[in-house]
């Protein structure tokens, strides 16, 4: 039994939920809300009970030994109200002397080391806030904010003798130490 999968699903005023058969046994979810319109697929071994102010996940008995879907299946679709309703953001904190970033248009600028300034361009749905040394990367779908991120962490990932480089606000770096010089023997 899933425990995550068991839990209802409370659905907020203004958030419309519906299912339908995508084909080849999935299901496509449709998720709209005041933030805007979420589309997933999703595996058909689960079934939704859909009513006013709750949603209930059930697996297919005869796929009772994927009951790990079935967890799944509620998680997306958990995430994509909340997406919805109040949308999903990461914090990355740029490090390092000399290192910049900015926004030209929508499109962020990171200049971290390299001969060129490496510009990444915001995906659809995305929106880039930029405050001192932090980066807000904000949108509805959780998947693609978490993703954006991790691409654009992975430009200048942070590297261990000196700390320098882009992390996730909060993340602790274990610092490596440097060499030593060879100390006189008398």
């Amino acid at each position: 039994m899933s425990r995550i999968g068991k839990k209802p699903i409370a659905v907020p005023n203004g958030v419309k939920v519906a299912v339908a058969p995508a084909g080849k046994g999935n299901l496509e979810l449709k998720v709209q809300g005041p933030k805007g319109e979420l589309n997933s697929l999703i595996k058909g071994v689960v079934s939704f009970n859909i009513s006013e102010k709750e949603i209930t996940v059930k697996l297919n008995p005869k796929f009772s030994h994927l009951t790990a879907l079935w967890g799944t299946a509620r998680a997306v679709l958990n995430n994509m109200i909340q997406g919805v309703t109040e949308g999903f953001s990461k914090q990355l904190e740029l490090q390092g002397t000399g290192y910049k970033m900015n926004l030209e248009g929508k499109d962020l600028v990171l200049e971290v080391g390299f001969s060129h300034p490496v510009r990444i361009a915001a995906p659809a749905g995305i929106e880039f806030a930029i405050e001192k040394n932090i980066l807000t990367i904000s949108g509805i779908d959780k998947q693609l904010v978490g993703e954006t991120a991790a691409r654009i962490r992975k430009v200048r990932a942070v590297e261990p003798y000196k700390g320098k480089g882009l992390r996730y606000v909060g993340e602790i770096v274990r610092r490596k130490e440097g060499k030593k010089a060879v100390g006189e023997t008398a």
